[in-house]
């Protein structure tokens, strides 16, 4: 959708903000663009709407080369998201949401209607903020603003200069997270300038890591934390980058450990003696359906079959699973909960069908066949994995 050939911006003064530059973003694409203040991502963004002109090289947009496209008609075509909103302040929100809509010659009824779809889409109901003003809003509404206005007209492409940057971190991580949720829907192709790591990691689908001027690597966020292609890339995404990691490494079918368990309508006595003599200390709860119902431990099993308790059932025993996440959740977010509940394992269901646990060592060894596994081009499945307690 988006193509860089050899592109370069060199100004007057010799300064060379992009340096052959050649780089391609695929329909439905979101790609963030990292670097350090001065590297050249914001000014290659800018090139993608003519706000900059290259000074050699060319960028196509859907097959068209830009250089011989009306810049004004361009940039109608083409959505724009800064980090300080650039709403306008004498304009209710669903006028500033309808503005693209408008300025392409869109009937006002239409444009209005546009409007209101697009803030009921990003979260802002527009029976209550259509008719409010800029400053009556928060700075995370604002910036839902934005975001719809940039959609109102159906850009194909959207251009996003640090559009999370001006609010504070609690409010930053739900626009993300709303934003991933909006992006599942619409798939535009999207360029996301960021100077934070973690942000590009969150938000790509492949991250660009400029280094002054150029691109010093190209690639999946996996791949850019496990495998950083220089020194530079190395330093840039930090030594915590394994910790990064868990974020963009997810939980799959064959990292979970099979562990004991108990039926809902078992005796407890019966339930008791068939663990212990497993050795076991704990087991999972399934109900008839095999669906996660929660946990028991052993010792509670065996005292409560002994006298009066001898008719308690495993559910009359069972505690509330709190560690638990749905298959396909990050290994960051494992490990989170697995923190949070003070848990030596994590529960993991599809749905509410019970798959299996994932423990501390089946987490480490899920990151380290997936480093491997980008390392030498492979699927997770074929990695040999050997542990210390395999020696």
């Amino acid at each position: 959708m988006i193509r860089f050939e050899q592109v370069s911006k060199v100004y007057p003064d010799g300064t060379t903000a992009v340096d052959g530059l050649s780089l391609e973003v695929a329909e439905g694409e979101l790609v963030t663009l990292v670097g350090p203040s001065g590297c050249g991502k914001t000014t290659t963004m800018m090139m993608v709407n003519r706000l900059i002109e290259p000074t050699a090289g060319r960028i196509l947009v859907d097959g068209e080369d830009i250089s011989t496209v009306d810049p004004v008609r361009l940039r109608r075509r083409i959505g724009y998201v800064i980090q300080q909103v650039g709403l306008f302040p004498h304009r209710t929100v669903l006028d500033n949401t309808a503005t693209v809509p408008a300025l392409i010659g869109w009937k006002r009824a239409k444009a209005r209607a546009r409007a209101a779809e697009l803030l009921d889409l990003v979260g802002l109901d527009p029976s209550v903020y259509g008719s409010r003003y800029p400053a009556q809003l928060s700075g995370g509404q604002r910036q839902r603003v934005g975001v719809a206005r940039a959609l109102a007209a159906d850009p194909p492409v959207l251009l996003m200069d640090e559009p999370f940057g001006a609010v504070d971190p609690v409010v930053r991580e739900r626009l993300q997270n709303e934003f991933l949720a909006l992006q599942a829907q619409v798939r535009k192709t999207v360029l996301l300038v960021t100077h934070d790591i973690e942000e590009a990691v969150r938000m790509g689908d492949r991250i660009a890591v400029y280094g002054q001027g150029r691109v010093e690597q190209f690639d999946t966020p996996a791949a850019v934390l496990g495998t950083p292609a220089s020194a530079y890339v190395a330093r840039f995404v930090g030594a915590d980058r394994g910790l990064k990691r868990l974020a963009v490494t997810t939980i799959e079918p064959d990292d979970l450990e099979q562990p004991p368990l108990a039926r809902l309508d078992e005796p407890a006595a019966d339930a008791a003696v068939r663990l212990r003599s497993g050795r076991a200390r704990w087991a999972v709860v399934l109900d008839p359906e095999g669906e996660l119902h929660g946990w028991v431990a052993t010792d509670t099993l065996a005292e409560a079959g002994r006298g009066e308790g001898a008719g308690t059932t495993v559910g009359d025993l069972a505690r509330r699973m709190e560690a638990w996440v749905p298959l396909g959740a990050s290994l960051k977010k494992a490990f989170s909960e697995m923190l949070q509940h003070d848990a030596g394992w994590v529960a993991v269901v599809d749905g509410s069908r019970f798959l299996g646990v994932l423990t501390p060592a089946k987490l480490h060894e899920a990151l380290r066949r997936s480093v491997d596994a980008d390392e030498r081009g492979i699927g997770r499945d074929e990695v040999e994995f050997h542990s210390v307690a395999d020696a």
